[in-house]
């Protein structure tokens, strides 16, 4: 018999493991699987078991079993509330994310704050007399009259917790000190601390000093020790928590009751050896490193707090003719909005009148700033140049592009790499394992170490416990992900999740778009050709003044030619399109025709072989030729072409450079298709594809084993972007094929795919240090903190240098993650 049944009240993988194991231990329960994140468990039954009686074994527990058609009030899991979301840096639970700072359930560590966009202070103005006064705008108090004043911006959750954790640490390294300082007295000749009064007198003083360091600055590492025992999800806090409270245990034992203790515990004096020292310079080196940890954590998502920079608070709206100052929480679709020189664009939008330069850098990567004029788009966060201009706001707060890329940045860098699985497999027996080498270290010291073995044998038993660190092997993948992430956000390369950064490396075969990814996805006037004394500037002239009425796209090609060359558009009279064939007018007095061999026909102008000729050359090109008539003679054409990309050339000879196969696939014909794989001197190309024939392709690949990205940018390329190992969309493409896609390059072009490429690599390569640097820590640390180099040199390690070890073993593996901050991923 097999039920499945909704279990409420989980939280992490420890509460899952609690949950299989009660209901494991029935006599009529053959199999359980619990699945955390659906909330439910399947069970194998031997025999008939009724739903109460399953439920009487959760009694006094916070979980509960119901069956599947039960309406269960089921406490929510946390969720991230409108202000600051927290997560665990380790992403043991995943994506999941908490309201309130704290500590992670499963790990222990330090729960840490998403980067969000937030608007509340900024912007506002209060009175320094009277606090509660607060305005949008600059001006006087109405309470005193005093000048307003900013507001300062709140502290971030990330400060707050560093605050408290340095205020902790002060405290700890006072009391620690003169703990220390009396422990070593000892070595002084003539201890003048034994002048003052007796050692057992100052092994109380120790107890004293280490009650402030024990039961408050550090401890909430013996809460994280007791929970993660409790939800039997066993982490470096536990091992902190044991070393460290053992050593202090004893030593209270010591003093209140030092004649029950052995001879080999005592000293000369008759006093037992406390470890007041051990275990208060222990915690306070643990506090250390979690305190230059929450110093490194804030660094890791510094690309998003640069990112949340660009964000503006205040637009001036335009009503009635009359402009007003509003905070961007006010925009509407549908508003004007002027934005001054030098101004922050304040949503998504496009431009109705004027014109100006914008630097997109921060969105793009690119430094050079985009000319805009009329009907041209703009995107929030980026930087207006010397001009003014009146824009239409299309898309506001969740929906601009930038809280887009932020929102995107941020579900990435908390995503798992599967090369995560390895580090998690790891982790999940290293405590036990770790505790295990523990007890056996304290065993063999006690029966072969030398006298006092009793104290040897303790000693080396709690270094071993301290040394382990099984957080730098935690973190060694989700902080290089996260800074990863960062970079390639600021590179306006967009990674969705962890697995596709993994998976780039991998890919040995690039699938590519034409229309739109190597090429610009419009058509273009790329020269015109004069059969005359005509020169291009004065057909262009003809050809654009003619065309100027016309909706064609290729008509307005040729206008934007004629006004990329600045060029002045004559009057014209009787105009008319012919559908199918071209346009005809009077242009500066003149009848000028314009318009394919249809068009020549039927107006009885005949094309001399010489014409034809050369129109027929460039169209085996794969380009388009409308011909150009003046006074019924044909004097020039004008070739147009889907313009190929400047970067699209050598971002594919970099991909090759690199081992990785590009194959060209389009809808275009044949001769269209093969001019621009001869341009691009590639050597395998389709044409004629419909969206099938791509996703059969892809198929076709991985089947043979290869490993496939496919980069596109339509809705006909959405099939084969999500089949595809890696699907890459272009930022300037449809929303259909950027939802399809694992990576979405933001300016739309190929470079970015080397960008995404090499961003890969480096942190595929980063995140191997981290695991090797982790693994040879503890591999090398944990046998000498046993006492490995005892029998060979007589060198013990103590355990005050075994916790310093690992508060900065945790500490390197972030610091080099944050190196990959400061790498170029252009080439």
């Amino acid at each position: 018999m097999q039920h499945t049944y909704r279990i409420s009240g989980m939280t992490c993988n420890g509460c899952r493991s609690h949950v299989e194991e009660t209901l494991a231990g029935h006599e009529a329960i053959d199999k359980v699987n619990v699945d955390l994140e659906e909330g439910k468990a399947t069970i194998n039954f031997s025999h008939h078991v009724d739903l109460d009686e399953l439920k009487s074994l959760f009694e006094g527990s916070n979980y509960m079993i119901h069956s599947l058609d039960e309406d269960v009030k089921e406490k929510a899991k946390p969720k991230a509330a409108k202000g600051t979301k927290f997560y665990c840096p380790m992403h043991c639970e995943g994506d999941k994310t908490y309201d309130e700072p704290g500590d992670c359930p499963v790990c222990g560590m330090d729960l840490v704050p998403e980067a969000t966009v937030s608007s509340s202070s900024e912007g506002k103005f209060t009175c320094p007399m009277h606090p509660e006064v607060v305005k949008d705008e600059m001006g006087a108090c109405p309470k005193c009259g005093m000048d307003l004043v900013p507001v300062e911006a709140n502290e971030s959750a990330e400060e707050k917790q560093y605050k408290a954790l340095l205020k902790k640490f002060w405290v700890a390294v006072g009391f620690t000190l003169p703990i220390f300082i009396i422990a070593m007295s000892d070595m002084i000749p003539n201890n003048p601390l034994r002048k003052l009064m007796d050692m057992k007198y100052w092994n109380w003083v120790q107890m004293v000093l280490s009650l402030p360091v024990v039961f408050y600055a550090t401890w909430m590492f013996f809460k994280r020790a007791y929970s993660s025992i409790v939800r039997r999800s066993l982490n470096m806090f536990t091992l902190i928590g044991i070393g460290s409270g053992a050593a202090w245990i004893f030593s209270f034992g010591a003093i209140l009751f030092p004649s029950i203790f052995p001879e080999d515990f005592k000293t000369d004096a008759g006093t037992v050896h406390v470890y007041f020292e051990a275990s208060t310079v222990i915690l306070t080196l643990v506090l250390l490193g979690q305190l230059l940890e929450a110093k490194a954590h804030s660094k890791t998502n510094n690309a998003v707090k640069e990112l949340l920079k660009l964000a503006p608070n205040k637009a001036t709206r335009i009503v009635d003719g009359e402009e007003e100052e509003i905070s961007i929480d006010e925009i509407e679709v549908g508003d004007k909005l002027r934005v001054k020189p030098g101004d922050k664009i304040p949503v998504d939008g496009k431009i109705v009148q004027g014109e100006s330069s914008v630097d997109e850098s921060m969105i793009t990567g690119e430094p050079i700033p985009v000319d805009k004029a009329e009907g041209d788009e703009v995107t929030s966060g980026t930087i207006n140049g010397n001009q003014s201009f009146v824009m239409t706001a299309e898309k506001i707060g969740s929906d601009t592009l930038l809280s887009q890329i932020i929102h995107m940045v941020n579900d990435a860098s908390r995503s798992r790499a599967p090369i995560q699985k390895l580090a998690d497999k790891i982790s999940s027996y290293f405590v036990p394992t770790v505790i295990g080498v523990s007890i056996v270290t304290f065993i063999l010291w006690y029966i072969f170490g030398p006298a006092p073995e009793l104290v040897f044998a303790f000693v080396n038993a709690i270094a071993v416990l301290i040394i382990a660190c099984p957080c730098a092997l935690g973190l060694a993948t989700p902080m290089s992900v996260m800074v990863g992430v960062g970079k390639g956000a600021q590179e306006g390369v967009l990674i969705k999740n962890a697995e596709a950064l993994e998976k780039m490396n991998k890919v040995d075969v690039l699938i590519i778009d034409k229309t739109g990814t190597v090429t610009e996805g419009k058509p273009s006037v790329e020269r015109i050709h004069s059969f005359t004394d005509e020169t291009e500037d004065q057909l262009a002239q003809l050809v654009a003044s003619a065309n100027n009425q016309s909706e064609h796209p290729l008509a307005d090609a040729t206008v934007e030619f004629a006004k990329s060359k600045k060029l002045e558009l004559f009057k014209v009279e009787d105009f008319s399109s012919i559908t199918g064939k071209g346009v005809e007018a009077k242009v500066d007095g003149k009848n000028v025709c314009v318009g394919n061999e249809k068009l020549m026909e039927s107006k009885g102008i005949k094309l001399s072989d010489e014409v034809k000729s050369k129109s027929n050359e460039v169209k085996s090109k794969g380009k388009t030729v409308p011909y150009i008539a003046v006074g019924g003679e044909v004097v020039g054409f004008v070739v147009i072409s889907d313009a190929i990309k400047q970067s699209s050339k050598k971002a594919i000879h970099e991909l090759q450079q690199k081992g990785i196969e590009v194959i060209m696939m389009t809808g275009d014909n044949e001769h269209t298709a093969k001019a621009v794989a001869e341009e691009l001197e590639l050597d395998n190309f389709v044409a004629d594809c419909l969206p099938e024939d791509k996703l059969n392709k892809v198929k076709a690949l991985q089947e043979k084993g290869r490993f496939v990205a496919m980069a596109g940018d339509g809705i006909n390329d959405a099939p084969a972007l999500a089949l595809a190992n890696v699907g890459i969309s272009m930022g300037t493409g449809t929303d259909v094929a950027i939802e399809s896609s694992e990576i979405t390059l933001v300016k739309g072009d190929l470079h970015g795919i080397v960008k995404a490429r090499n961003l890969s690599h480096k942190v595929m390569r980063n995140i191997k240090q981290n695991l090797l640097f982790a693994l040879g820590y503890n591999t090398l640390g944990i046998p000498i903190a046993a006492g490995l180099l005892y029998p060979i040199f007589g060198t013990l390690l103590s355990p005050m240098i075994a916790a310093l070890a690992m508060s900065f073993s945790s500490v390197s593996v972030i610091g080099n993650a944050l190196r990959l901050r400061a790498q170029s991923i252009d080439d």
